[in-house]
């Protein structure tokens, strides 16, 4: 974790100290820091940046005319303006070092992102599980009504294949940009839009926020303390935001509430009927039916994902009919619930991680599962472990088999006590049929021997664990194709 400090600036002396010379930014290539590049570039400053390895992110970067370097180094900072770097990065990285010693002024992400977001009316999307495809849908209904708006989002959206553009005109000459505000850091507080959505909140990132008041006091923060924040759409149904509802300060800004089970809620979801990849409920505002809405998204969480969407977008005066014909055709983001058949094996890739999340994209896969359902999982941080054991033990139970592999610690120090082993030992008392696999090259072929279609294996996890679901369905496809070869005997 990066112990960089970052300057106190305002959006007005960010957007001199951006524009005065070239930005650099360490690890261009990740999902995040890639669409803030994205964003400078069109916005017309001079970018370039640096990654540890050639990606796909970093060729699209190059293609847009942002130049990229392979491999961090000093040199690479030489004539640049200012750094921009994230908490991923340490503070032992060289182009951060270097920057320090030529007195550079070093930014944090948050800070551009916050910048660009004061440029337009910004929306700005936050919370524990969704706010990637909460994120995604506004942007997408935002378009199919004729708003043009920008986006930067923490992943590929299947609708545009990319994850930032810049904003374009309304039909009466605003200019709107949707943004997924990570709060894992607290950096959540550098952005300042005028639409804030709260999807659901509960305790993560366990390295950052140790307790409950912490990450209240911080999402609080991010309300009260933005002057140009007019609305805030807020999950009902949630506990956390529950929590956070009681907690406002009355008056500063419009509060609308969504949900399915809150009666109180103001857009309301009724008759949930889920069936395979896809779901549609009625949509109510203030005890009215609006009429059924169809999504292409399987689960009661994606429902909710939508439904918190389709509560902002309204309450910005899109009609309802626009919302309707636009809903069906969302395709959400890439790596979550993405689903490829490989020879009768239903795979899945979801980037999910925390108990939570886990358990309802579990329980939508069930629902429309042929045969066996496995769940291959990456353990994420000791912290996370540690903390929410009795959570993790309880979020396969939908699973018929679990295969755990190696622990990716993000740079943290053991925990006595705490390991992939007594993990697996908590999740067989509820599902007992779990197994360690801890080299990930190695998972392909024990599935290969293991599963048998029809079944659903899902791989929760990163872009290392993707790669192995990528390997697995090519390993299944490759051995359907041998015995399926006609016999060339004589």
């Amino acid at each position: 974790m990066s112990t960089t400090s970052y300057p106190s600036l305002s959006h007005a002396e960010l957007g001199t100290l951006l524009r005065a010379g070239t930005c650099h930014l360490v690890g261009i290539g990740g999902i995040g820091v890639s669409g803030v590049a994205r964003l400078l570039h069109a916005a017309g400053l001079r970018v370039q940046g640096s990654d540890v390895r050639e990606s796909q992110l970093t060729l699209a970067l190059r293609e847009a005319g942002i130049p990229v370097f392979i491999g961090h180094d000093a040199r690479h900072v030489q004539d640049v303006g200012c750094l921009i770097t994230s908490t991923a990065v340490p503070a032992s990285n060289p182009e951060v070092q270097a920057a320090q010693r030529a007195q550079l002024p070093i930014l944090h992400r948050s800070q551009a992102l916050g910048w660009l977001l004061s440029q337009h009316l910004g929306i700005g999307i936050i919370g524990t599980h969704g706010k990637g495809t909460v994120s995604s849908a506004v942007t997408w209904l935002l378009d199919q009504a004729g708003w043009n708006p920008g986006f930067v989002i923490g992943g590929l959206l299947q609708n545009y294949g990319i994850n930032a553009r810049t904003p374009g005109k309304n039909p009466v000459g605003q200019s709107w940009l949707v943004a997924e505000v990570d709060e894992s850091d607290g950096s959540l507080v550098n952005s300042k839009p005028e639409v804030a959505i709260l999807n659901n909140l509960e305790l993560d990132h366990l390295n950052y926020y140790p307790s409950w008041d912490k990450l209240q006091d911080t999402i609080l923060r991010f309300f009260h303390d933005n002057d140009r924040l007019e609305l805030l759409v807020i999950n009902a149904d949630d506990p956390g935001c529950q929590r956070i509802l009681a907690a406002l300060q009355p008056g500063k800004f419009r509060v609308v509430t969504f949900g399915f089970a809150s009666e109180q809620a103001e857009f309301r979801g009724l008759d949930l009927q889920g069936k395979r990849m896809a779901g549609s409920f009625d949509l109510a505002r203030s005890g009215q039916v609006l009429g059924r809405v169809q999504i292409s998204l399987p689960g009661a969480y994606n429902a909710s994902n939508l439904l918190g969407a389709m509560a902002t977008v309204l309450s910005l005066g899109v009609p309802f009919e626009r919302v309707q014909q636009a809903a069906p055709r969302f395709a959400g983001l890439e790596n979550r619930f993405t689903l490829v058949d490989a020879a009768g094996v239903e795979v899945v890739k979801d980037y999910i991680s925390h108990p939570t999340g886990i358990q309802r994209v579990l329980e939508a896969a069930r629902a429309q599962a042929e045969g066996q359902v496995i769940a291959v999982f990456k353990p994420y941080r000791f912290t996370m472990i540690h903390y929410l054991m009795d959570d993790y033990q309880k979020a396969f139970a939908d699973a018929d088999r679990v295969l755990v592999t190696e622990l990716y610690t993000a740079g943290e120090v053991p925990i006595p006590g705490t390991d992939v082993h007594v993990l697996c030992d908590r999740i067989r008392e509820v599902v007992p049929d779990v197994s360690y696999v801890h080299d990930l090259q190695d998972i392909p072929a024990w599935l290969q021997s293991e599963v048998h279609a029809p079944a659903t294996v899902l791989f929760f996890g990163g872009d290392d664990l993707f790669r192995t679901a990528d390997h697995y369905v090519q390993l299944r496809k490759k051995a359907a194709e041998l015995v399926a070869e006609p016999s060339h005997s004589a």
